[in-house]
């Protein structure tokens, strides 16, 4: 990503949009044979067993149907999978998504020219701001280098998603509504929101046809800022997005109908690129201790975010920054190649700006004041408590782990993620006394549309290494040996999961399928083993490789009593987030 980010290229953004291939349908043999695999870990002899049995009579009967439906479907879409994923795994899900679904994460900026400092909040702020817009311009103009694996070109349509986007709730489905154009397809929204203290502004960057300065932005800025510490907080309407998904939808109703004045500002929230949040938090940050503004990011003040926008970036009082962002439109490839891209331009100008100090006479910021009653103002004080009360069943933790990184791992030649997702493996047994069911992110991105497909960690040959480390009876070379095969196993299941030949995204498919033609839920998919081992997001292990670089961020575990791990490998060290979400939902 250095490479891509750094080179300029005639290639346009968008251009090999139309030439990339359909998303595969995989054989139903070999992902029946990868499932049965994956379940061993979780199963004693007789159970397995039963669920051999179940896989076979689903093979030989309806399960043939249904690959034979899901084939038709895939002739009729370039990718089948698309329209499903982002229902299921976002727009039907019902609990609040803005802590249990969104990801974010602290800015690396304090490694460098920005460490903690009082005062420096605005500045940075307006500086951050303008890097951004300018990665905003390059995706208008599709001067953005496309992503590729050696030469074949990567999908780059979560790209479009990054601006201008926003979920909207739904009684019982959200919709996502993306405002954003590229110049050849005309008027794209430049204004972004401002959250200050429970207050909403609004602000057109673009003057006069050209991009705001960072002395322009920083005057808007400060008038907000001023004007929010001299008068009353605003009601807060923004915690409203930080409920149950059908409360929300329910809420956003009521508050319409009070005034449609109202839902004229709800769309200007909706439709802005971006929005800009000024917490007067002041959190804690060291280059090998995280913990606290990782928690105030993904935790902090629901006042000051709007849950469904696909970018809130959040300013602190002593210049600490970072993001939170809706899951829906896109995976964190996107948020890490823009903060990859910001954190670069700010290390590169030393962060400060060199050019003219001259602001023109521009708009002052409009403020957007709804109109609330004692229901909505009841609704907002809920939204906060539940809140507050599911956000202190998380416990967060990021450390540095600086003893050895990327470069000595592949000087051993061993695959650094691998070697990751392998000692997380053998802590999760050592601190259980069993395998933990482990999801990793695989990449779909070669294909039209792609996202993501699941490696299921935990293997047969994993469990064998674990076992040969806690038993004292196996020597080093047995050891050794059982190592290299739990990494060439899994090592072939990440090569097999982002060419388009996983399991977990097919059995949902075929799923779907049979709940669209009214059938019965296959036995496949409710024998105990299918969840016990992950199936129907049940993994207790929710873990990510987030690249490479300094970019850093979180998401909440999938299950009650699991553990998300998210990770980054740099050169020296390893970057290591661990969430654990300790109690059920009430």
């Amino acid at each position: 990503m250095e490479n891509q980010l750094a080179k300029s290229t005639e290639e346009r953004t968008f251009q090999y949009q139309d030439s990339l291939p359909s998303l595969p349908v995989p054989s139903l043999e070999e992902s029946l044979k990868k499932y049965l695999e994956s379940v061993k870990p979780f199963a004693n002899e007789e159970e397995y067993k039963k669920t051999e049995a179940i896989v076979q009579k689903f093979q030989n009967g309806i399960g043939e149907k249904l690959q034979q439906k899901l084939l038709e479907r895939a002739k009729e879409k370039r990718n089948w999978l698309e329209d499903w994923w982002l229902n299921v795994a976002y727009l039907d899900v019902r609990i609040p998504s803005q802590l249990h679904v969104n990801f974010g994460g602290p800015a690396s900026h304090i490694e460098h020219y920005w460490p903690p400092k009082e005062g420096t909040q605005l500045e940075r702020g307006s500086i951050s701001l303008w890097h951004i817009l300018n990665y905003w311009q390059l995706l208008r103009k599709e001067k953005l280098p496309v992503h590729k694996v050696g030469n074949t070109p990567l999908d780059m349509n979560q790209f479009r998603m990054l601006f201008a986007t926003c979920k909207v709730p739904g009684i019982t489905r959200d919709s996502l509504i993306n405002y954003f154009r590229t110049e050849s397809e005309g008027h794209c929204p430049s204004h972004i929101a401002v959250m200050c203290r429970g207050r909403v502004f609004v602000f057109d960057v673009m003057h006069e046809g050209c991009l705001m300065t960072p002395p322009e932005i920083l005057r808007q800025l400060t008038y907000i800022q001023k004007k929010c510490r001299r008068e009353p907080d605003g009601p807060g309407v923004a915690a409203l997005t930080s409920e149950e998904r059908t409360r929300w939808a329910k809420a956003r109703e009521y508050l319409i109908s009070l005034n449609p004045e109202n839902l004229t500002m709800l769309e200007k929230i909706q439709s802005s690129l971006l929005v800009f949040c000024l917490d007067d938090g002041s959190p804690r940050v060291t280059p090998e201790d995280y913990s606290q503004v990782a928690t105030k990011v993904l935790t902090g003040d629901p006042t000051v975010r709007w849950g469904d926008k696909s970018y809130n970036l959040i300013s602190f009082s002593n210049g600490v920054f970072g993001c939170n962002c809706d899951h829906a439109p896109y995976d964190a490839m996107v948020i890490v190649s823009i903060s990859y891209y910001v954190d670069q331009k700010i290390f590169e100008s030393e962060g400060k700006w060199t050019g003219s100090d001259k602001v023109q006479d521009i708009p002052l910021p409009e403020e957007l004041v709804f109109t609330v009653d004692e229901k909505v103002l009841n609704d907002i004080n809920q939204a906060k408590a539940q809140y507050f009360k599911q956000a202190s069943d998380l416990q967060l933790l990021v450390y540095a782990f600086t003893s050895f990184g990327k470069k000595l791992t592949k000087k051993k030649k061993l695959h650094p993620d691998t070697f990751v997702q392998l000692a997380l493996q053998l802590a999760y047994y050592r601190l259980h006394g069993r395998p933990g069911c482990c999801y990793e992110t695989a990449m779909t991105r070669y294909f039209f549309h792609g996202r993501t497909e699941t490696v299921r960690s935990c293997t047969v040959e994993a469990v064998r290494w674990c076992q040969s480390m806690q038993g004292p009876s196996a020597s080093l070379f047995e050891q050794q040996h059982r190592m290299l095969e739990a990494f060439a196993k899994h090592n072939k299941m990440m090569k097999d999961c982002s060419t388009g030949k996983g399991f977990d995204r097919h059995l949902l498919g075929l799923s779907l399928i049979a709940k669209e033609e009214c059938l019965p839920v296959p036995e496949l998919f409710t024998d105990p083993l299918f969840s016990r081992s992950g199936g129907g997001g049940n993994f207790v292990l929710s873990t990510s490789l987030i690249g490479y670089l300094r970019v850093q961020g979180v998401v909440v575990p999938m299950v009650h009593n699991g553990y998300g791990f998210f990770y980054h490998i740099r050169d020296d060290r390893k970057q290591e987030y661990t969430v654990e979400k300790r109690q059920p939902l009430q």
